[in-house]
């Protein structure tokens, strides 16, 4: 017990006596199992004067040891966390979240007014289940879509860092690796951050925190509606392993038809369609960055329309630029020649025998009438018919076997690169 408890030791019923403390995820630590000494009546609240049962206890490794600063009824009266005083719901200082909810603070300062308002809140919350908050908090309807963009949906563990090493500062540290402490640069003394009090925190007034976080909301991206009316489909990011296809229906069914949800596992996200169009709209405004499923938030995108994907299937893309073959790849090679039932029309008939002539390597014919260049060294010009003693023809390309890819000039089994009948060295 605590040596010195100021004025209110004439009032002792009062005093708070618990035996576990009110905490969020970050401050209680990662490890489900923790040492946590308890000392009954240990300090008074920072906030109502009354002592309380006082927890401490270290939530990891390299971390400070952390204890309680606020009561249990002043807690329950905020629904915040006793150590941080950040909302338990949300992630978030009080300020932000009384500024979202539209909820007006009216907890008293005086030491008499606050006595007997403590007093009245304690007899609501034995009154109530205990799954609610009480107060004016407990009166709020409904959500704030703000709210739902901040909140935070995974522990900050990096709070309960230790603080900064005085002595490093100074350069007068002899511990090393071993001092407990942080031996980083401390934050500048005119950062706002640096200026922060309980009692601010819990009364939502010039807490630095809150404002920074106030600005980051108005800045915030918005999603814009496409102009193509015959989008109905969102794109769901961040997936992950979790979410399976009826949590989505879930969320979404409530927004209109859902013609067919589309998983995509291997990229971790999911494309949902809509019946109509105002669906597509409400279901995009209602869940963009404010959407949060098993502790995920999920990215909320619009779909791409048929011609986009029509472009990119062409080779083109979204700005309409065609992309160039890559050289020595088969797609940059000249097709195959192809059999006369297929293609008539790239051969011709020159001369009385009507036998179709085989067209040139770059897979266009020549004119009528004009006589095709023999290669190299082959003598002089002469027009090339489907000899069946000639060469061989070469296969098309899935028939060749697997090997080197050769560049058109460079291919062994293109017409002249051995000797025929027609001529020689």
């Amino acid at each position: 017990m605590a040596t010195s408890l100021g004025s209110n030791t004439y009032n002792r019923q009062n005093w708070e006596d618990s035996d576990f403390p009110i905490l969020c995820q970050t401050c209680l630590g990662e490890n489900p199992y923790i040492r946590m000494s308890k000392e009954k009546y240990g300090k008074e609240c920072k906030i109502c004067a009354r002592p309380f049962t006082v927890f401490r206890w270290c939530p990891g490794v390299r971390m400070r040891f952390k204890k309680t600063e606020v009561c249990q009824t002043c807690s329950k009266m905020k629904n915040v966390c006793q150590t941080c005083l950040l909302d338990l719901e949300f992630g978030l200082p009080i300020q932000v979240r009384d500024t979202g909810l539209s909820v007006k603070d009216e907890v008293p300062r005086s030491d008499v007014n606050k006595e007997y308002y403590t007093q009245n809140m304690e007899r609501e919350i034995a009154n109530s289940d205990g799954t609610r908050p009480v107060g004016l908090l407990g009166k709020v309807p409904g959500h704030s879509d703000m709210l739902l963009k901040l909140a935070r949906t995974s522990p900050y563990y990096k709070r309960n860092r230790p603080h900064i090493c005085s002595f490093w500062v100074k350069g007068e540290c002899k511990r090393g690796e071993e001092c407990p402490y942080r031996h980083e640069k401390p934050t500048d003394p005119d950062d706002p951050l640096a200026d922060q009090n309980i009692k601010d925190r819990y009364y939502g007034t010039n807490d630095p925190v809150a404002d920074k976080l106030l600005k980051r909301a108005t800045t915030m991206p918005r999603l814009d509606i496409p102009d193509d009316k015959s989008i109905t489909t969102l794109y769901i990011g961040g997936l992950g392993d979790d979410v399976t296809d009826s949590e989505l229906r879930n969320h979404f069914y409530q927004f209109g038809e859902i013609r067919t949800i589309t998983i995509v596992q291997r990229q971790q996200c999911a494309f949902i369609q809509f019946a109509t169009r105002p669906s597509a709209e409400t279901a995009a405004e209602k869940s963009f960055n404010k959407l949060i499923i098993n502790g995920r938030r999920l990215n909320v995108k619009w779909g791409r329309s048929q011609a986009a994907r029509g472009k990119e299937k062409e080779g083109q893309t979204e700005s309409g630029i065609m992309l160039e073959p890559v050289p020595g790849l088969p797609g940059a090679l000249p097709p195959p020649p192809l059999s006369d039932e297929d293609a008539p029309a790239n051969y011709f008939n020159l001369g009385p025998s009507s036998s179709p002539s085989v067209m040139n390597f770059q897979g266009l014919p020549p004119p009528p009438g004009v006589a095709m260049p023999p290669p190299p060294g082959f003598g002089p010009p002469m027009y090339h018919t489907m000899d069946p003693m000639g060469p061989p023809m070469p296969p098309p390309m899935a028939m060749r076997p697997p090997g080197q890819v050769h560049y058109p000039s460079q291919d062994p089994q293109r017409m002249g690169a051995h000797a025929s009948r027609h001529g020689g060295p």
